[in-house]
């Protein structure tokens, strides 16, 4: 499970950014983790606790935003959902895709107090 590594250094990320803005406390933090990225929200969600044990983040509501995984057929130039989907443009049914979304994982926005 790659996702603990990854939100400790969230974590970091966070708590400098707070240094450098003089935040004192974060009420909560929104993560956008794309459907077709590495990052498993769940396993995200579930290491969470122990990546801010003893951080300024301790405290903090986590919530998480899952974005579509979606492309473009360049045959028909449908836009789908590439994983309900398969993969395959479900009007011509060709696999010549560009991927427009689903691979992001940010941190979209420090709610302070």
């Amino acid at each position: 499970m790659h996702e603990l590594g990854v939100v400790i250094e969230v974590v970091k990320t966070v708590e400098n950014f707070a240094r450098e803005n003089n935040i004192k406390e974060i009420q909560s933090l929104v993560l956008q983790i794309g459907e077709l990225s590495s990052m498993i929200p769940e396993y995200v969600e579930a290491c969470y606790p122990a990546a801010v044990d003893g951080t300024m983040l301790e405290d903090t509501k986590l919530e998480i935003e899952v974005l579509p995984g979606n492309a473009l057929c360049k045959e028909c130039n449908t836009t789908f959902n590439v994983l309900k989907n398969e993969g395959v443009c479900p009007n011509c049914k060709a696999k010549n895709l560009e991927l427009l979304s689903g691979q992001e994982f940010l941190i979209k926005e420090i709610v302070a107090n």
